[in-house]
Parts: structure tokens; C-alpha cells; sequence
């Protein structure tokens, strides 16, 4: 069938997680679009989507970066969590294939620049927005978030066989006491839930990161580390060494 990757970058570069750290990402080329299986696979291994490319971390000083997936089947949301769910009530999400729309352009630029995300002060172009999030290597789809036909926010979430993975949710920053971002996580997931998924991927979990941090309040959930999905069943299991660790190669 051919070649199937190709790495096209792996240099050193400044952690954008972790300030005065250095990161390596190498970026890995799809020539062909992946099987729903083979993106769960991917997915399973630490895998992350950026345009037609997926990553994973491979930093040899540093092993700070953990991904995060949650079990949808046995999720199970904390109070704050509903309480969210309640203020949102006015929302209507809707999801389809992913797209590029200038007022989803407005939105991520508006969200980027006024919550302090971008690293310049250029706004992402159609052609930047196009390149990283539609044109991609699996099905992708977006889920709109509305009030009154007016976007609010917008997630975008690659799709496997059993598993989808967070690509970015962007939202306005005049609705932060919403709580849009805890709010999309509860919908992806019953979004997943109710298509008889398995596993709802959430990105990449640094515990000194506070853009990244947050993903750890979904219980229960699993952090891949060591070559081995480690299970966090509840908030109790954060500080504690008992939790069993699956060994190397074992089926989670």
C-alpha cells in the first residue's frame, strides 16, 4: 500500500508548556487518509492531529506531558459539572462535518487574542485555520455552540471506530462565566456516549500547566505514561501510589 508517514520536522524547540523548557514534536506526514481503526490506534499509542500530520511527544529530559482520555461508558459528572450543564441550558449545539466559516475565523481569533494564547499579534488567516483543523487525516467534525443563532464557541473533534480525540474548542471571551470549555467536554462526551463509544481523548494533561492542567476534574479517567495507560478512578486516586498500573503492551 506504500509509504503511509513521513516525518517532515524534528527539531528542538521551546516548550509551549512549560517556560524554559525544551520540547521535541516531531511531526509525522499522512500520505493517506487513516481508517477509523488505525486513528484508534494511533490514538491508544499518544497520538495527536494537527492538519494532515500527528504527533507525539518526544522529549528524552522531560516526561511532563501525559495524554488524557476518559471512558464515556462509566463517566460520571461531579456537582460543578452540572451545575455548568444548568447554565447552559439556553445553548443549542449542533454538530457536522468540519468547515471553515468567517465567523468561526472571527471567534478563534477573538478567543486567542483577548485570552493572552497567541504568541504574535497576527490573526490566524483562512489559509492557517483551513490547514490546521479541516484539511485533515480522519473525519473531522465540528459542534457548534449557539444563543439565539449567535456562535459562541466551536470544538473540533477527530473521529475513530470507537474513540474521538479533542482537536481545540475556541470560544467568545465575553461568555467565560459559562464555563464554555468544561461545558464542551460534558457534550463531546455524551455525544460519544450516546454513538456507543469507548474513549473521548482530551489532548495532552501537564499538571504545571494551567491551560492544560484542568483535564484531570473528569472522572473517571486514564493518563498514558511509561507506554502504559494508568487509571485515575476518582479525585481520591490523584495523590495516591496504590493505583494498579497496567503493565507495558497490556490491553486497557
Amino acid at each position: 500500500m506504500g509509504q503511509r508517514e513521513q516525518i517532515v520536522h524534528d527539531e528542538p524547540e521551546p516548550c509551549p508548556y512549560i517556560e524554559g523548557k525544551t520540547a521535541r514534536l516531531p511531526l509525522r506526514w499522512q500520505f493517506r487518509r487513516l481508517s477509523p481503526g488505525d486513528f484508534d490506534q494511533s490514538l491508544s499509542q499518544g497520538d495527536r492531529r494537527v492538519g494532515r500530520m500527528l504527533y507525539r511527544t518526544a522529549c528524552g529530559a522531560c516526561q511532563a506531558c501525559e495524554p488524557i482520555r476518559i471512558p464515556v461508558s462509566t463517566f460520571l459528572s461531579s456537582r460543578s459539572q452540572k451545575r455548568v450543564i444548568k447554565k447552559n441550558r439556553d445553548v443549542t449545539v449542533a454538530s457536522g462535518p468540519s468547515t471553515f466559516t468567517a465567523e468561526k475565523l472571527a471567534l478563534y481569533n477573538r478567543h486567542k487574542h483577548l485570552r493572552g494564547l497567541s504568541r504574535d499579534e497576527r490573526p490566524m488567516t483562512r489559509r492557517g485555520y483551513e490547514g490546521w483543523f479541516v484539511q485533515s487525516c480522519t473525519q473531522t467534525i465540528d459542534m457548534e455552540y449557539r444563543v439565539d443563532g449567535r456562535l459562541i464557541g466551536c470544538g473540533i473533534i477527530d473521529l475513530g471506530r470507537l474513540d474521538t480525540s479533542s482537536v481545540y474548542f475556541f470560544f467568545d471571551p465575553m461568555e467565560s462565566k459559562r464555563s464554555l470549555g468544561v461545558f464542551s467536554v460534558l457534550m463531546e462526551v455524551a455525544w460519544l456516549r450516546s454513538r456507543g463509544g469507548r474513549f473521548h481523548y482530551l489532548g495532552l494533561y501537564v499538571d504545571s500547566c494551567r491551560h492544560l492542567n484542568y483535564k484531570a476534574a473528569y472522572f473517571p479517567h486514564e493518563r498514558f505514561f511509561d507506554g502504559s495507560w494508568m487509571p485515575f478512578p476518582d479525585k481520591a486516586s490523584m495523590g495516591s501510589v496504590s493505583v494498579r498500573r497496567p503493565a507495558v503492551g497490556e490491553l486497557p
